[in-house]
């Protein structure tokens, strides 16, 4: 006898059973065993060998077993492509079957089971169902046109299934019409530019009259679209919120969202003077304050939608601040979000109620609800001024409760007060100073050090006081550090004799003896100054600060604006576009608020062309308002009294080419953004006038060298690296750049530095719609980690085959930088000269034949003052940013210059600019004109 019995079985196992179970001729078995087989495929056996015995269980009348064999299809249909074949003639069979229950089954399996094999045996099925009788069969087809699309996106446009799915959203069924809408902002959103959902006046009618008899979902899905819709005009715009406004009223959390959604932005459209926009301002509060009784997680929601709404409109909600108070048994999620929306409300009609609910909160016994209601206490007294003393007072009770978290809580916010309102209620020093040893949280020890060297003239013992934080110097966190250097720094610039060797021990300890690079720089900054020049010292550390704002964490507008067009998804909760949190082609599209009526704003969405048109290209020929406009036809600098008079209705831009840009060019300020020309330091004989103008990116970019800029004598001037991003403001990274045209290609030379503590990787650029269609050429080289206080110099690559859309002014340029960190957003504007193309130089006869045939009223003068450079010297500058002289002759000792220009995008321009010898001053007559 061998050891082989141990290997055999009379049992057959379970499989096995199955499969004869199956193959019963007894319907009942049958159908038992296929809830069998789904029961053991639910809890993750692999039942795929009875493929074939369960697909012949199809061949049945029984709807029940014919579901359960379709879920099983569904399942393993992908591991067994060649099998589901075998089910194709059942399923083209079933899409005829006189049940219509059974037919929308057949189509909506069909749909789901994700095979390239079988989508070709799918059209002619779905495209009879796309035309069934019955309207549950044709909602059904048209959600499997979507599925279809994103299996195969090719084969739904060549069989026309698009155009079909576009006629059903005039079906006469509300559902139909919703899934068709549902269908096509799917297919939509991986597809950006295809414009499927053309939407008019007719086409929305027919959608807000299938709202009214919709399920809850498809009332979503019509109003998500009707959000993506820009009115032609107010009334339009009205109409649409009245028969949007009764959705408010909804049971379904969801749709009441939607519907504030679409009224938010369509409000944008309503003169603020119309009796409707009242109305409809009243109409919105109730259902935002009925959100707010559903359980935490939805009132969460609702909060965080809420907290957006108030931030563009808080008229809404001002009278609803006691909905707002926090209650006994709420989470701490939901606590601290009402707690944000109550001062975002704060106001001097209701800040009575408010600061009695704060102070009560303050004795709650959850640390982190504590801590943020007395911030929030401080946040009162700044934003609303009358309530400053009370709040201030309510403060000083909080301190006397001597409960550590609400001193150290209370220290922090009362240096903003002092901050806000100077020379106020110093009074109360004395109180906080009695608290010193209680500190041991960074925040608190930093903000008391700060008060006691702002103040330290009336703090009779403030030298003590610091010398007692410096013992324990190096075990302080950096903020500390920096703080104490700084105050002491203050106290010597105060009290000179007194505390002189104090402020050298402070020195040696930040200059010496500490790693920190900032605190070291901070140290030697301070040394030289005091060593040098004490006077500017003073003027340097005492200065007069700036009054700090009243809302310190409002949302930037733009990124409001599009999150009001998101309410109602995870947008409107995270407080972030869906490009930060979302991967790949979807989530990417930036949506705008409509401009309100008579702004003279195009009204256009910039991601879906509305009423039926697309977004048109930039014309070639100047017309009111176009991009040539508002290149052209408009200077920075005073014009002489030769200037010939430009209509009005063209003084649209931001810059004009050879205006204020060659004003710039010749001598002007360096360009980038105002503070960074005050930084620099405008020349000396520079005009007033100019001086005082506001910077618009330097136009054609300082090519003189006369702004203290990186010279390349024959080739294009590069400008000095501005600050982008400052790092407070993008969580330690911080960007500096500059814009350079090398070899015929516009690069942007970036600097990035990490002042975080954590690594950063993961790089990557994206820039919004712009006047010229700038786009990244290539990805963000930082193939390194970049290490805390590393800086990497890296050189983007640019084209302008990207996307058009007119900014102001012209060139400015809105950017995202991704990293492992966030996402943050920055705007630069760049010198119009980058635009200047190498194939600039027109044919002498060309030229002559172009500047003749120009009207005059395409004619402009100006004049560009302090100009040391002869014709010659002048004209090879230019050349060297590709301006370039087409001819010179000399009339009455005068030098004229015949100058032209070609912009990337084709436009021409033509310039007349005439020299005097001895004479600083050059006259610029500027035609333009484009070529193709």
């Amino acid at each position: 006898m061998t050891d082989s019995k141990y290997f055999t079985t009379t049992k057959k196992g379970e499989i096995f059973e199955l499969k004869a179970e199956l193959n019963s001729d007894k319907k009942e078995k049958k159908k038992e065993a296929v809830k069998k087989v789904i029961a053991s495929m639910t809890v993750g056996k692999d039942v795929s060998a009875l493929f074939p015995d369960v697909v012949n269980c199809m061949q049945t009348d029984n709807l029940e077993l014919k579901k359960l064999v379709y879920l099983y299809l569904m399942n393993y249909a992908k591991s067994q492509p060649d099998m589901a074949i075998m089910a194709v003639n059942t399923f083209v069979k079933d899409c005829e079957d006189p049940n219509p229950l059974i037919r929308a089954l057949a189509v909506r399996t069909m749909g789901c089971i994700r095979v390239d094999k079988i989508t070709e045996y799918l059209c002619e099925p779905l495209r009879k169902c796309l035309k069934d009788e019955d309207p549950y069969v044709r909602k059904t087809a048209a959600v499997c046109v979507a599925k279809l699309h994103d299996i195969n996106a090719q084969l739904v446009e060549d069989q026309g299934f698009l155009d079909t799915l576009k006629d059903l959203i005039s079906d006469s069924n509300p559902m139909v019409v919703a899934n068709a809408v549902a269908a096509l902002s799917e297919i939509a959103e991986s597809h950006p530019n295809s414009n499927l959902l053309d939407l008019n006046p007719q086409t929305i009618n027919k959608l807000l009259t299938a709202l009214n008899e919709c399920t809850e979902w498809g009332q979503i899905f019509i109003l998500d679209c009707l959000a993506n819709y820009t009115p032609r005009d107010d009334r339009e715009s009205q109409s649409i919120c009245e028969r949007v406004t009764p959705r408010l009223s909804h049971a379904n959390s969801a749709v009441v969202l939607s519907a504030v959604k679409v009224l938010m932005k369509f409000m944008e459209m309503l003169p603020k003077d119309l009796d409707y926009y009242g109305t409809l301002l009243k109409k919105l509060a109730p259902p935002l304050v009925t959100l707010l009784s559903a359980e935490p997680e939805l009132q969460y929601v609702a909060l965080r939608n809420i907290n957006l709404i108030v931030q563009k409109r808080p008229e809404i909600l001002k009278h609803e601040m006691k909905v707002f108070f926090v209650k006994y048994n709420d989470p701490i999620y939901v606590k601290l979000e009402k707690l944000d929306i109550m001062i975002r409300l704060a106001s001097q009609a209701n800040i009575a109620q408010v600061l009695a609910e704060l102070k009560e909160y303050a004795t709650e016994v959850d640390v982190d609800f504590v801590r943020k209601a007395v911030r929030a206490i401080g946040r009162c007294a700044i934003k609303v001024e009358q309530s400053a003393e009370r709040c201030v007072s309510t403060l000083l009770d909080l301190i006397q409760t001597k409960v550590n978290y609400v001193v150290q809580e209370a220290i922090v916010v009362i240096k903003d007060i002092f901050r806000k309102y100077p020379n106020k209620y110093e009074s109360v020093i004395a109180t906080l100073c009695e608290n010193l040893d209680s500190l041991d949280e960074p925040e608190a020890r930093a903000a008391m050090i700060w008060i006691v060297g702002e103040y330290a003239e009336r703090i009779d013992n403030a030298d003590e006081l610091l010398e007692s934080f410096l013992e324990g110097f190096h075990d302080e966190s950096t903020q500390v550090q920096l703080q104490l250097l700084t105050a002491i720094v203050k106290l010597f610039l105060k009290k000179p004799t007194e505390t002189q060797e104090l402020v050298q021990q402070v020195l040696s300890l930040a200059t010496q003896d500490s790693d920190n690079p900032d605190l070291r720089d901070r140290g030697y900054i301070y040394w030289r100054l005091l060593s040098t020049d004490p006077v500017a010292a003073k003027e340097v550390v005492l200065a007069e600060k700036p009054l700090i704002s009243e809302e310190t964490d409002l949302i930037e507008p733009t990124l409001l604006d599009e999150l009001i067009c998101h309410i109602g998804t995870l947008a409107s909760v995270y407080h972030k576009p869906p490009s930060a949190f979302v991967e790949g082609s979807r989530g990417v599209q930036h949506k705008r608020l409509p401009a309100r009526a008579g702004s003279g704003e195009s009204a256009e969405s910039p991601e879906v062309g509305q009423s039926g048109t697309s977004e048109a290209p930039p014309a070639v020929i100047p017309s009111q308002g176009d991009l040539l406009g508002d290149l052209l036809n408009l200077d920075l600098a005073p014009a002489t009294t030769t200037v010939p008079s430009v209509q009005p209705s063209m003084q649209m831009g931001a810059m004009d080419l050879l205006g204020g840009g060659l004003d710039s060019l010749l001598g002007g300020d360096i360009g980038g953004s105002p503070s960074m020309g005050a930084a620099l330091g405008a020349p000396a004989a520079m005009p007033a006038a100019l001086s005082n103008a506001p910077a618009v990116g330097g136009g054609l970019g300082d090519l003189f060298d006369l702004g203290g800029g990186v010279g390349m004598p024959t080739g294009f001037y590069v400008a000095p690296k501005t600050l982008f991003l400052p790092a407070m403001k993008a969580k330690g990274l911080e960007i500096s750049g500059t814009f350079a045209r090398r070899g015929g290609i516009i690069q942007m030379d970036l600097s990035l530095t990490n002042k975080a503590m954590s690594v950063m990787t993961d790089f990557a650029i994206q820039f919004n719609r712009n006047s010229f269609g700038l786009a990244p050429a290539g990805p963000l080289q930082v193939l390194t980690p970049l290490t805390p206080n590393q800086t990497i110099d890296v050189s983007l690559p640019l084209g302008t085959t990207g996307p058009v859309m007119k900014m102001e002014p012209l060139n400015n340029l809105q950017v995202a930088v991704k990293n492992n960190i966030d996402v943050f957003y920055f705007s630069c504007q760049y010198p119009l000269s980058l635009l200047f193309v190498e194939d600039g130089k027109m044919e002498r006869q060309v030229f002559l034949a172009t500047w003749k045939d120009i009207p005059n009223d395409n004619e402009a003068q100006f004049q560009i003052k302090d100009v040391h450079l002869n014709s010659d010297a002048a004209s090879n500058k230019l050349q060297g940013s590709n301006i370039f002289t087409i001819a010179k002759r000399t009339v009455d000792a005068q030098d004229m210059l015949y100058q032209s220009i070609k912009l990337t995008n084709g436009i021409w321009v033509l310039a007349e600019m005439r020299v005097q010898t001895g004479n600083p001053n050059y006259t610029v007559n500027r035609n333009k004109e484009s070529c193709q």
